[in-house]
């Protein structure tokens, strides 16, 4: 998910490096490490601008400090990993470094024995990427690392909601129901989604739940891996209801999210949709998709709104990260390189440029608009951050989670059959 700017990392790099073979040194990753040049491959999900051309830097001026090091990058769809990881682990030569999200899906992936415990190779620098972090331990292990987190919120068009005559972000649903029927009104499509790629309606059925459930219930259903407070049929039926009111583009689920100016992303930034419904890294993956030059300056945030009778924290916010793990050929190596992601000279790019939030704080004054500013304020405040549904559960229940809702966005399907079908998968995956 993706980001872009320039900030030179070359004279840093002295002062950083040797800091960060030293924290990585030792350790008990088995099998044994590579003597001499070690070749990485490197799969993660920058496949557009602004992290594009920072991983193509990063690469350039990591091997260029440690000459020994060569990293082989193979950017990837962001929907690819879902399947390509899966499989790369049952094989017999996965990546070396891959794209994590941590969390169920992590720890689904820990089962196939290839996953590097890289516990001891972290713990002199893992606090810099704060308790976040620990989305990426399995057992209390560390088995990955994040270099970014997220929050997901309302991108919307300043323009555009001006031209409806909506002087004020929504603050409840009953306020978003009525933006919709105003940007209807002035014939502007009011939201955009990609329903495609399925990942983006789910984010409504977990803003629901995060709404309607406590975060005692999320936490124990997460870890139940099961679904039973009545508040997860009642973030069904509230989806159902906001469904009706029948607020995306035309043709929306065979929109892509973020591939294309005709994806969800690329409405919003051409001016033909009024609003999206995505993490932070939009501003980022929109300015790859229009040749607006001014578009920051026509974008504003605004968190999901609150649901009338809901027993969650109205500010709770959902979201997630960014990380990648180490397979264990390599392991060593690997965790050597995601010790300088973290470090500030990066962390500093990732932020300046629009690419994320960092996790690593000092670079947070950099980061390149007040508005990503506003959203990295607000997540860092809210009080309880609940991870992506279908990165938080096991692989195959979050899989089954957004066919679900995806089932729903199609005209099918009931609120409690999402829940069922979660149960079911859950159960299945014992």
């Amino acid at each position: 998910m993706p980001v872009k700017h320039r900030i030179p990392v070359l004279a840093a790099l002295a002062a950083v490096v040797p800091l960060a073979l030293s924290a990585c040194s030792g350790g008990t990753e088995a099998p044994a490490q590579p003597s001499g040049p070690v070749t990485l491959t490197w799969w993660h999900n920058g496949t557009t601008d602004p992290l594009k051309t920072i991983w193509e830097k990063v690469v350039a001026d990591y091997h260029q400090a440690h000459p020994d090091v060569t990293i082989k990058a193979q950017p990837l769809q962001n929907e690819d990993f879902t399947t390509k990881v899966p499989l790369a682990l049952q094989g017999a030569e996965p990546p070396d470094v891959y794209q994590s999200w941590g969390a169920g899906e992590l720890k689904s992936q820990v089962t196939s024995g290839k996953v590097a415990d890289i516990s001891d190779a972290t713990k002199a620098w893992i606090s810099s990427a704060g308790k976040f972090a620990e989305n990426w331990q399995v057992d209390g292990k560390q088995y990955g690392v994040p270099f970014e987190q997220h929050f997901v919120g309302f991108w919307y068009r300043k323009d555009l909601f001006t031209q409806a005559g909506i002087t004020t972000p929504p603050k409840t649903m009953d306020e978003l129901n009525a933006a919709v029927s105003q940007l209807k009104a002035k014939g502007i499509a009011p939201i955009a989604v990609g329903g495609k790629d399925r990942w983006p309606d789910a984010f409504y059925f977990n803003y629901f739940a995060v709404r309607e459930c406590s975060a005692d219930v999320l936490k124990n259903s997460v870890n139940a891996v099961k679904l039973e407070d009545p508040c997860w049929t009642k973030a069904g039926q509230d989806l159902k209801n906001f469904l009706a009111t029948q607020p995306f583009q035309t043709g929306f689920a065979g929109t892509p999210a973020q591939q294309g100016a005709g994806s969800s992303a690329g409405l919003v930034a051409n001016g033909k949709a009024a609003m999206e419904l995505q993490g932070d890294w939009e501003p980022g993956t929109m300015s790859s998709l229009t040749e607006d030059k001014d578009l920051d300056s026509k974008v504003g945030w605004f968190p999901f709104p609150s649901v009338a009778g809901g027993q969650g924290d109205p500010a709770a916010v959902l979201g997630g990260g960014d990380g990648f793990a180490c397979t264990s050929r390599a392991s060593k190596a690997c965790a050597d390189f995601l010790s300088y992601l973290n470090t500030e000279p990066i962390q500093t790019q990732i932020a300046a440029q629009g690419a994320g939030l960092p996790v690593n704080a000092v670079a947070a004054k950099s980061l390149k608009t007040d508005t990503l500013k506003q959203v990295y304020d607000y997540g860092i405040k809210a009080p309880y951050l609940q991870m992506y549904f279908d990165k938080a559960f096991p692989t195959a229940v979050g899989a089954a989670l957004n066919d679900a809702v995806a089932n729903m966005f199609a005209g099918q399907g009931t609120p409690e059959g999402i829940v069922a079908a979660v149960n079911q998968a859950a159960a299945g995956n014992k």
